[in-house]
């Protein structure tokens, strides 16, 4: 009787385990968890075709829904891994680059520097914040003033699509040209791009100042800091410092300097966002 009984058990045991193995088997890895992976590559421009053809809506700070089913795609060139970049990735496809506006924390988890991204543009909104170009959703703020700024992680999700994995080596900035500071055309090409202002010196560093006080000691706008080099004009470049980035409190760098970050623009002043500390260097 205990004989047959053992039998039973094992034929039992070996069954779950074929069931078990049929049904539980490894799940297919090769389709992002982000995305839309049903997005295919039909109809893709340039960013530099994309500013062309909203160009008056840029000049103006204007902005206007995108109805035609078109993309874009690029690399990620900065996004919110230490905090003085907010809501916002930064994408370049090597003709120019674009803001992405997105209502969500944490991005570089899965939009770190080098991704790959396809971006259907259908239905988002193509803006400026002070001529600089934007993507993203209308925005009414309390005094009746609609612009574009964050869409919902929702409406994210439905609009673009990872390819392959990220690649951070394919990511290079250019250096910037100083003898070009002032003129229009650098703006509006260069606006958003990833750069390195070579060989500066920050004006006010002392070894104890830091990039963004919030003891009053330096004026803080849109709660961030605006940090001036020595030799340029503020009304041309300044280095721009939220006050929640991670190294907001941190010494700024005496002596020459090579700044890296994201060259927004503020109308006719550039204005530079490091990504992180590793940023800054000594001048090479």
């Amino acid at each position: 009787m205990k004989k047959s009984y053992y039998i039973l058990i094992a034929a039992v045991c070996t069954l779950l385990a074929s069931c078990m193995a049929g049904d539980f088997d490894a799940p297919e890895m090769s389709a992002s968890p982000y995305g839309n992976n049903q997005i295919t590559e039909t109809n893709l421009i340039t960013i530099a075709q994309l500013k062309e053809i909203y160009k008056s809506t840029i000049a103006n700070n204007g902005m206007k829904e995108v109805t035609e089913d078109i993309q874009i795609k690029g690399l990620v060139t900065g996004n919110d891994i230490e905090g003085n970049i907010y809501n916002q990735v930064f994408i370049d496809d090597g003709t120019g680059a674009f803001i992405v506006c997105i209502n969500q924390g944490g991005l570089f988890g899965y939009l770190p520097v080098g991704q790959e991204v396809l971006i259907s543009l259908k239905g988002l909104y193509i803006g400026a914040y002070g001529q600089q170009g934007e993507i993203g959703v209308p925005y009414t703020s309390a005094s009746g003033s609609t612009y574009v700024s964050r869409m919902s992680r929702f409406i994210w999700q439905d609009h673009y699509r990872l390819i392959g994995s990220a690649n951070p080596a394919a990511v290079q900035p250019e250096v910037f040209d100083t003898k070009r500071i002032t003129n229009e055309a650098y703006l509006e090409s260069h606006c958003g791009k990833l750069m390195t202002l070579k060989g500066v010196e920050l004006q006010g560093a002392d070894g104890t100042a830091v990039y963004a006080p919030t003891d009053g000691s330096v004026t803080l706008t849109a709660n961030c800091a605006n940090r001036n080099f020595k030799g340029l004009s503020s009304n041309q470049i300044v280095l721009r410092t939220s006050s929640y980035a991670d190294f907001a409190g941190n010494a700024m760098p005496q002596g020459l300097v090579d700044v890296t970050g994201i060259f927004t623009r503020y109308r006719n002043t550039w204005q530079i966002l490091m990504r992180s500390t590793a940023d800054i260097q000594p001048a090479q």
